[in-house]
Order: C-alpha cells, then structure tokens, then sequence
C-alpha cells in the first residue's frame, strides 16, 4: 500500500499550446518552483528537490505533517462537504441524502453532544458493572465486537490465505491501548516518556467517568499492568509481515486447547459467526496468555479494563472534554500535533470511514469521468508490459519460477476509479440522535456486512477503499491492484499543466508500479496468481531472491531517522522493495514516450531529471520529529524523506541522470545496490 496521494496523469501534447491568459501571471512549473538549489542531487535528492517548499511551507499547528498528500487532502474535504451540504439540502426526498445528512448533522449538533456528555454510553457501563464471571465477559466482549469496539484481541473476516476462494475469520492480537508492543518496553527517553504519559492519560479519562483523584490513578496502574502482559506475548511488527507464521488454522473446538476459559462456539454464535467451523488464529502464543489473564486478573480489573476500552474508543464523538483529552495523549503527545483539526474536518474523516462508498458514489459523479478511468487504465497496462519486459531478462531466476511469475503478472486483476458494482448502504440505521450511536450502529452494519461473506462465494469485485480516498494497495489474495478516484486529484493544476516526464515519475511510479511491485515483494511473492498463499518458487530462486532483499534490509537499517530511533530495514522491506520497482518500471515505461525521445528541456531541466523529480514530488512535504519516531514503531513504510533517498541510490539511471559520483553522499558501490525486479 503506497499511504499517499497520487497526482493525477496525464497524456500530454506540448505546453506551448496551453496560452496563459495575459491578465494572469504565468504558471509556477510544478517541480522547480519546490526546489531548493543549495542542496547536491547527490547528496540529499529529497531536499534537492523539495527542500524550497519545505522552506516556505510549515507544519500547521493541527497537523503532523505537511505536505502534497496534505494539500490533496484540503481539495478533497472541500468537494465531500459541498456533497454534505447538498444532501442536507436534499433531505427530505429519504434515501442516501437522508443518511448522509443525518450523519453530518447528529456529529456536528455540538450542543446536543456537549449536553449528554457520557449519558449515551450509560446502558454499555451498566453491563460493565454487572459482569459475574467470564463467560458474561466474552458475551459483552463479543457485543461490543459487533459495536466496533475490541478489547483483549483482535478480529477481522477476510479472505483464507491458503484458500483465496473462502471467506474465513481471524483471531489476531490486539488489546492495546498505545499503539504496539514495543511501546510498553523500548527504553529509549522518547518511549519511555510517552509510556509515562499515557499512565496519566488514563487517570484522566477515568476521572471524565467519575472517579475520584486516588481510584483514577489505582485503575490507570491496573489498566497498564494487564495491557503490558497482552503486549509482552504481541508480535513485533516485522514478525507480522511472515504470512506462514500468522497463518494457524484450527477447528472451533480445538481453540480450547488455547483458551479454556473461553466457550468459543457461543462467542462466535454471539457475533452472529455460528456457522464457522474453523478460525485462522495469527498468534496462538497470545491466546495462550489470553487464557491465563482471563483466569488469574480478577474480574473487577477486567471491568477496569473494560470501561477504558469502551471510552477509548469512543471519546472522539463524545462531549468536548473525552475529545480533547484523547487528542491530547494520541494527537499531541505520541504524534506532536498542536491543535485539533476543525471539527466538520474531523466528522469528513469519521464519515468516510464507515460510509465512505456512500459519499464515493456521489463523488465519482462529480469529479472523475470514464475517460479519466481510461487514462489511467492504459498507464497500468504499460507498466504491466515494463515488468513483463524486466521478468524476462532476469539473469538470477529460472525458467520454471519465471513462467509462473509473468503468468501471476498477466492475470493480475485492475480496478480503476470506483467500482462497477455499488455496495447497499439502505440497511444501515443512522439518525438525529447520540454521534456515539450512530458510530456504533454504522460499525454494526459493517460487522454484519463481513459476516455475512462467511460460507458464501468470494465476492472479487469488492473494494475496501472509497473512490474519494488518496490511497491504494494491492490485495494479494486477489491478485489485484486498486486505485481509487481521490488518488488522481491534483490540487492546482490540470490535467493539460503536468507534463509526462512529471506523470510518469508521480503516477506510474510511486503508485501504480509500486501497487504491481507489491504482488512480487517479500510477501506478496508467496501468494500464486489465484491468491493462494502457496509456494510456487524453486528453493534456489527463493534463496536468490532473499539474499537481494537482505542487500536492501541492511541498507535501510543503516538510516538513522529520529535521535538513535533507525527504520525497520525487515519490517519495511515490502514498501521499499515497492518503492524501487516502481521507480523501475515508470522508467521504463517513460523511455517510450515521445518526450522522453526528444529529450528538449522544460524549465531549465531534461526529461529524464523531470521524471526524477515527478517521483520525489510524490513524498514533497516533512513530519514532526513525534510522528516520524511513531512511524519507525508503528508503521511498515519508511519516512517520505527516505522513499525519495533510498531507492534512487539503487537506481543506475538517477546516477547518470544526475552525474552521481563516489563522495556523494547518496553513492553506493555498484556491488551493495538492490537488484531484485
């Protein structure tokens, strides 16, 4: 998954024939005017070719970071709330309008939220409060599942990894309040100073429910001790990108081997789940200690536990004092934001979440075409044919492997824009009352939604992404790429003001190519072309392809980013192996252009250092020393800065294109650059 904007494309003909009106001052070029000259190509190309508008453009008080994804972003809840607006306006004709309507006006009615405080969750605590023994705890537990909210573990309805044409359920580790494992036990003063905030945190929140100074500060301890056990048994992040070892299936009744305390049967009856006469448990050690918390916590911790849970999750929708003191913790502190978005900002978020495809439909109407969907099918198809080109002539895979590779590359499935067949949001129960309930209603929908994929076909047209959003991903167990409508917003510029050399470094590069890379990066390699996690590599190309992926681990491990905290060479390698084909592959694709061909400069620069820079204006922008140590913890793709200056140091043509010579500061000897795709 790429987590950022992509400008859109463009087949061009030449700029001259776009004549700027003469009361209107001529265009800035779309990558010089960010330039900042006094840096070195070679030394820090990022900087080189960002660092001027990094210069002139600082981090907003209520933001993490800053930059061209940030920017998309402000076009974007713009256009959705216009779209707010008018189905107000509509209202009254029922139907989607109503929906979206009474949505938006149940989160923003500030004084009704304000006047309630944590009255709607009252009938959630009382069930806390009556809790007699566990199995009355899992069936709140799985309640609350349906409601959205999970504590203790972690669920999820997905494709079967080794079965791509079955819907299966998951039981994942989970449980945590800060972001992951490594919060609750890296020494570093950053981490440990957060681990002291959030005590504190805790304290608040429980004195926002009532309690008093010395029962806040006893149940935060309680809380953080049974939280840490959980984390102590999770997972480090680059553990979990090892399909195989997050795969363990098990028969329903064999999950008490695990968990005896636990009648998993009704459990899964009580989510609605009944039928499933078999889970896919990613962690089973976790479950294990599961158990024995279940057992040895006494029960009024677990209420403890629960009531942080149920306000955790829910302090963002309800009165002022939850919202600000969850900001302050998860926002100020872990992430260095100064001041909240503002709050129709915050509900646009929220609402794309949970009726995303809803608001998507009404988008697409308005703002992406079907010749738009064309453009960028047809770039997909050159890049498709780029790797194809660059599968053949590998020199370090054998004919077997190879023919299975472009036949996976050949059969990988497109999905452009939005989708062709709609989701049908009519049973989902949204109305003027409590934001919080509408939250856990839509969550209910969404729930029911995934059950009911269970026992049933596999559904391959899905999306899991709304038109409007400024992503993309590869899903390997359908072997397809999916590239939303909001990925090709450009803010500022058209379509006929972005050259090719531009498109294909930003577009095909840094998303499209990056999106197919992934279908052959550490882990998307291990699923066939059916989606089926299954080994279809002769052992000696898997152990060629693992001693080029471990020449870029060491490199990116060797990046020191926030005070001592370094990039997660293994827990990243999927992304920066993406990052390097797609860099790769738009090359190739763009060598074919006419542009490319006549290689006539354009603002003071060629074709060639234009598509360079088109890639780096993908990550223009810089991040909060906060939120960057956040992202090396939490997070499997490296900081902008380093999805510029990484994978261009292994990029022969970004060498000669910019006289890269040994002493610059990005050289690396031919011997130690990543040649894998």
């Amino acid at each position: 998954m790429k987590a950022h904007v992509l400008l859109t494309t463009a087949l061009l003909g030449s700029l001259a024939a776009c004549q700027n009106n003469n009361t209107q001052p001529p265009r800035p070029d779309v990558v010089a005017a960010n330039m900042d000259t006094t840096v070195k190509p070679g030394d820090d190309f990022f900087l080189y070719t960002n660092g001027g508008w990094i210069k002139n453009n600082p981090i907003p008080d209520e933001e993490s970071r800053w930059g061209i994804g940030n920017m998309v972003n402000e076009e974007l809840y713009k256009r959705v709330l216009t779209i707010n607006e008018k189905a107000v306006a509509d209202s009254a004709a029922g139907g989607n309008s109503k929906k979206l309507a009474d949505f938006w006006l149940s989160a923003m009615d500030t004084t009704f939220i304000e006047q309630t405080g944590i009255k709607p969750l009252q009938p959630e605590l009382d069930k806390i409060n009556a809790l007699q023994d566990i199995p009355s705890l899992m069936q709140l537990i799985a309640d609350w599942e349906v409601k959205g909210i999970s504590p203790a573990f972690s669920t999820f309805i997905f494709q079967d990894a080794k079965n791509s044409e079955q819907m299966a359920l998951y039981l994942y580790q989970g449980g945590l309040g800060l972001p992951n494992r490594d919060y609750y036990f890296n020494t570093d003063a950053r981490t440990t100073n957060i681990r002291t905030e959030y005590v504190k945190h805790l304290a608040k929140m429980f004195r926002l429910l009532g309690d008093d100074t010395t029962a806040a500060a006893s149940n935060a301890a309680t809380v953080m001790k049974l939280e840490t056990r959980l984390a102590k048994v999770s997972r480090k992040l680059e553990a979990l990108r090892d399909p195989y070892a997050n795969y363990n299936k098990f028969a329903v009744a064999d999950l008490k081997k695990l968990t005896p305390a636990v009648d998993w049967k009704v459990w899964m009856t009580n989510i609605g789940a009944g039928k499933v006469d078999s889970v896919i448990v990613g962690q089973p050690e976790f479950y294990k200690e599961l158990q024995a918390v279940l057992t040895t916590v006494p029960l009024n911790d677990w209420k403890t536990y629960l009531r942080w849970n149920l306000v955790n999750e829910s302090a963002q929708y309800l009165s002022t004092p939850f919202a600000n003191q969850d900001f302050e913790f998860y926002s100020k502190t872990i992430r260095g934001v100064k001041k909240q978005r503002p709050r129709w900002k915050r509900v646009l978020d929220t609402q794309k979440g949970v009726m995303g495809e809803l608001v998507g439909q009404l988008f697409v109407k308005e703002y992406f075409n079907e010749t738009a969907k064309k453009r960028y099918s047809d770039m997909v198809e050159a890049i498709r044919t780029a790797l194809k080109d660059r599968i053949n002539k590998l020199d370090w895979m054998s004919d077997s492997t190879r023919q299975k590779a472009l036949h996976k590359l050949a059969t990988m499935k497109k999905k452009v824009g939005y989708p062709d067949k709609w989701k049908d949001f009519s049973g989902m129960q949204i109305s003027r009352s409590a934001y919080v309930l509408n939250m856990q209603r839509a969550n209910a929908w969404w729930h029911e939604y995934n059950v009911n994929k269970l026992g049933k076909p596999v559904d391959r047209t899905d999306w899991d992404m709304a038109p409007q959003e400024y992503n993309a991903y590869y899903n390997p167990s359908n072997n397809e790429i999916v590239l939303p409508a909001g990925i090709f917003t450009v803010p500022g510029y058209r379509d006929e003001e972005l050259d090719d050399a531009v498109v294909y470094g930003y577009a095909a590069a840094s998303t499209i190519g990056h999106e197919i890379t992934h279908g052959f990066d550490d882990e998307g390699r291990q699923f066939d072309a059916n989606g089926n996690l299954v080994s279809w590599w002769t052992k000696e190309d898997e152990e060629k392809f693992k001693k080029r992926a471990q020449v870029m681990i060491d490199q990116f491990n060797g990046y020191v980013v926030v005070d001592t905290l370094r990039i997660n060479g293994q827990a990243t390698l999927g992304e920066n192996i993406a990052d390097l084909g797609g860099i790769l592959l738009g090359w190739d694709a763009f060598q074919k252009t006419e542009q490319y061909k006549k290689g006539e400069k354009l603002a003071g620069y060629t074709p060639s250092q234009r598509y360079f820079f088109g890639y780096a204006l993908g990550w223009l922008g810089h991040t909060r020393k906060e939120s960057l140590a956040n992202q090396l913890l939490t997070d499997v793709h490296s900081p902008a800065q380093y999805r510029v200056n990484g994978p261009m140091a292994d990029v022969d043509a970004f060498y000669q294109t910019f006289n890269i010579q040994p002493g610059d500061k990005l050289y690396r000897p031919d011997s130690l650059r990543v040649k894998i795709w």
